[in-house]
């Protein structure tokens, strides 16, 4: 009995790292969101975590349904999609950053519309892999579907939360960095998968 419970225990533990894994490109990307913003409002912050939950979660019942043929199909252009996706929404923050000559933060809310779409995607490419492993090895996916859910909302919550705190004390410096921290992201998982 108390072996069985050490067990479930310990498989609990590898899930949320696994979940806490899979949230740090929504953690940098939300911190970068809401530098970007300046003023986050409790509605933009609900969306995006919301959003990016939703996908995660999408990514993870696809990549178990899906099976080991499409992820080796997958796996030799996703990482460069990813890059270009980051890079072209990092550059557009950028600009708008330097265009704008207000302190008010960007005119365009990345929490709405393609931009939200793009960037909740690109975040979660990652999970299609996961989900593909938990069918290889044979694993239910309903718990851990949970589990990503919660961390990733979480995560992306508090991102955004202190990248909004940033960027009201440090203003378009920060929207800048914000930018970069995209590209960044993008040139990271690039090289993950090349190397």
């Amino acid at each position: 009995m108390l072996l069985c419970i050490v067990y479930h225990v310990m498989n609990m533990f590898v899930l949320i790292a696994l979940a806490v894994g899979l949230a740090m490109d929504s953690f940098a990307v939300a911190i970068a969101t809401g530098v970007a913003l300046v003023k986050v409002s409790v509605r933009q912050a609900f969306r995006m975590a919301f959003h990016f939950a939703l996908f995660h979660i999408i990514m993870v019942i696809t990549g178990w349904f899906v099976g080991l043929n499409l992820e080796k199909l997958i796996s030799t252009w996703d990482h460069w999609l990813v890059f270009c996706l980051l890079c072209f929404i990092g550059s557009k923050m950028i600009y708008q950053s330097v265009k704008n000559k207000n302190n008010e933060g960007l005119t365009n809310d990345p929490t709405k519309g393609a931009t939200l779409l793009i960037l909740s995607f690109a975040t979660s490419l990652d999970a299609l892999g996961v989900g593909l492993s938990f069918a290889l090895m044979e694993i239910s996916i309903w718990c851990p579907v949970y589990v990503i859910g919660i961390v990733i909302t979480a995560f992306t919550l508090i991102g955004i939360s202190i990248g909004g705190r940033l960027g009201a004390r440090f203003g378009k410096r920060m929207e800048i960095i914000g930018g970069l921290i995209l590209i960044i992201i993008g040139f990271k998982i690039l090289l993950d998968h090349i190397m």
